[in-house]
């Protein structure tokens, strides 16, 4: 049953006056100060301060601008980000699912059809469509998982999203660049990746670069953290390009372990690039929150993403049976370091009030706690497109609308798990649809190895004049359709919220 109008109003005139409590407070207070000084006439406050000795006004001017020149040194810079690009796949790199199927045929002795059928399933389930692309290495029989496949598939991906994030910005040149951060989680060459692009972009010798490895999905997030620390304190005008992507071609896994399976299912190739700065000068997103939470302290949790050996000697990533339980925990915790940095006040009194009430009467009544509403704080939520069943967990834990998760189920679609690079696809899907405004607020959530939940929020500054992106020549089919799927399905493909979800609905 819906509420009544005059309930309605109660509510919304309470959340304002909850929201804007030391406004409403300030407005008071100066309007008592306003109203005593009202009584009194120009004349005598200018005659009372022309009788204070003149060494108390100097002592007062000098004390008043110390005070601003230290509040300004103990300022942390904000940071923007000012573009970002990101890698665009041509049709050759396509590999519908019939592909998949006919090259799995054609590695028998790779993979057994009793693997081959789990796969196909999972994938057909997955929320993946018809138009995921994968490098060339896969396109070979047996794929080529050569040092140099790798290394072809690194240059093809990076460089067309610097490329891309360059283009976009006229203003900003190669050589302007002052710090450089590059995030792959498995592949790792010698040179690294920072220096591949150093030298194919002439970066200046003095450059500053920092190459992240092992993190796994959440390393964009990461990465934006770390380079939000160094604008913070840098001087002004510093510019940090970060280049994120996933290398696949070397890490293809050719064993029948089911549990080592599912990242051939998943991944596709993908890289995305953003350029930062602590200058607004040509900025399009202000960077607002950043929370990191990592729980690899637990012996479970650093083993549940594990890249070993199976007993047969082939490589790959073992997820665990406790996967779902380790994620949960992180993300729990997560959001209990971001929700009072970003959630308005009523829905933290709300969330208090419930906590309250469930301690008070412990053991005498099952008390629901209340479930922060994220979309009072956000007008966009980019969660990592990990996997179907990892979109459906978060929105149900989240309470969210189809339409909340709609750039996160495209993503997916359209581009598969492109691992850390996957929120900005999902970020250029909003603005390609238009929906992104001045002044909107984003909420990004992405998870890895580790185990760590990283969550960051972003204010638009400026709409994007050209949004297209990636999603040029196909956005105005999306979205579309996915089909259903029924629910023992749906847990067995169960994300890695699923915890967290299920306390929240206690």
């Amino acid at each position: 049953m819906g509420s009544s109008p005059h309930v309605k109003f109660l509510m919304m005139v309470s959340r304002l006056v909850v929201d804007n409590f030391f406004g409403v407070f300030a407005v008071a207070v100066a309007a008592a100060v306003v109203g005593r000084a009202w009584l009194i006439r120009p004349e005598e406050i200018l005659d009372q301060m022309l009788t204070l000795p003149r060494v108390y006004v100097f002592l007062a001017v000098i004390l008043a601008a110390a005070l601003e020149k230290m509040r300004r040194m103990r300022r942390l810079r904000d940071v923007y980000l000012v573009e970002y690009g990101c890698f665009r796949p041509k049709p050759c790199y396509r590999t519908p699912f019939a592909t998949c199927l006919e090259h799995a045929h054609l590695m028998p002795y790779l993979v057994d059809e009793e693997s081959v059928a789990f796969a196909m399933r999972l994938l057909e389930r997955s929320g993946l469509g018809e138009e995921t692309c994968v490098p060339d290495a896969y396109h070979y029989m047996p794929p080529d998982r050569s040092l140099k496949a790798s290394r072809d598939e690194a240059e093809l991906v990076m460089f067309a999203a610097v490329d891309d994030v360059f283009a976009k910005t006229a203003v900003i040149k190669p050589a302007d660049i002052d710090v450089l951060i590059v995030n792959c989680s498995i592949f790792t060459p010698v040179p690294v990746f920072a220096d591949m692009v150093v030298n194919k972009y002439k970066l200046r010798s003095d450059v500053k670069i920092m190459n992240l490895s092992g993190m796994g999905c959440s390393a964009g997030l990461v990465s934006v953290g770390l380079a939000r620390k160094i604008l913070q304190v840098a001087p002004a005008g510093t510019r940090v390009l970060i280049v994120s992507t996933e290398i696949l071609s070397s890490q293809y896994y050719v064993g029948t372990e089911r549990a080592m399976l599912l990242p051939n299912c998943l991944f596709r190739m993908g890289a995305a690039a953003m350029i930062l700065s602590n200058s607004p000068s040509e900025a399009r997103f202000r960077l607002r929150r950043v929370v990191r939470t990592v729980t690899a302290a637990r012996d479970a949790d650093y083993r549940c993403v594990f890249q070993e050996e199976d007993d047969k000697g082939n490589t790959g990533i073992r997820l665990s049976k406790d996967l779902a339980t380790t994620a949960g925990y992180a993300l729990k915790n997560n959001i209990a370091a971001f929700g009072p940095l970003v959630l308005p006040a009523t829905e933290q009194l709300l969330v208090a009030l419930s906590l309250l009430k469930r301690r008070l009467l412990r053991g005498r009544a099952k008390v629901r706690l209340y479930r922060p509403d994220f979309r009072t704080a956000f007008e966009h939520i980019c969660i990592h497109a990990g996997g179907r069943g990892v979109i459906d967990e978060v929105q149900d834990g989240l309470g969210l609308s189809d339409d909340d998760v709609e750039a996160s189920r495209m993503t997916l679609h359209r581009f598969g798990n492109t691992s850390s690079s996957s929120v900005l696809y999902e970020l250029a899907y909003l603005e390609a649809k238009g929906r992104m405004k001045k002044d909107d607020r984003v909420w990004m959530i992405s998870f890895g190895a580790g185990f760590d939940c990283n969550s960051v929020s972003w204010e638009c500054v400026k709409p994007a004049g050209d949004a297209d992106g990636p999603w040029a020549e196909c956005i105005a089919r999306y979205p579309v359709q996915l089909p259903e799927i029924d629910k023992d399905i749906r847990t067995t493909l169960a994300s890695t919220v699923k915890v967290w979800g299920n306390e929240f609905r206690r």
